[in-house]
């Protein structure tokens, strides 16, 4: 296992809508263990394929630092089937690092998918495994969460991004 780079908004691997993975093989096991290893050292609750550069709909969560509850969550091809309800709350990202805002998701979700070794896995959450895993699936079809702002604080955060990176220079 490894920890590989967490692309950092702008860059176009996050905007870019990932491939379905046809085949759980070693490849896949080691981009998921990878992605396991560089989610907790960042430390994050979610990582998505495209944050480190791969065009695959893979998705790990972890919401156990808040949720006792939660496991490691590993999802191929995941993809929303229902949600209900609405709730605002907190969010930041991996690939937007030291930015938060509070956005409007959904309260529950229920998400299909496969798990590593390609058996369908059904989930129904809330809280903040139903936020994470909106969140990641989002990334997986080049969404950010910065994309879900209202324009005035989109607006904002394009102003404060612009002027952080030539502060950086």
């Amino acid at each position: 296992m490894s920890v590989r780079e967490i692309k950092k908004y702008p860059d176009k691997a996050l905007r870019e809508k990932t491939h379905r993975v046809t085949d759980c093989d070693a490849e896949l096991d080691k981009l998921i263990d990878d992605m396991i290893e560089t989610m907790y050292a960042a430390p994050g609750v979610g990582l998505a394929a495209n944050q480190v550069g791969v065009s695959k709909q893979v998705a790990v969560i972890d919401v156990s630092v808040r949720d006792e509850k939660s496991l490691l969550i590993v999802l191929v091809n995941p993809e929303i089937v229902h949600f209900e309800g609405e709730v605002e709350a907190e969010e930041g990202c991996l690939s937007v690092p030291d930015y938060t805002t509070v956005l409007k998701r959904a309260m529950k979700v229920c998400v299909k998918g496969l798990d590593r070794n390609g058996k369908p896995v059904e989930i129904e959450a809330e809280g903040l495994l139903a936020r994470a895993l909106q969140h990641e699936i989002d990334h997986l079809n080049g969404i950010l969460f910065v994309d879900r702002m209202g324009r005035i604080r989109k607006e904002f955060f394009k102003k404060r991004y612009a002027r952080e990176k030539l502060l950086k220079k």
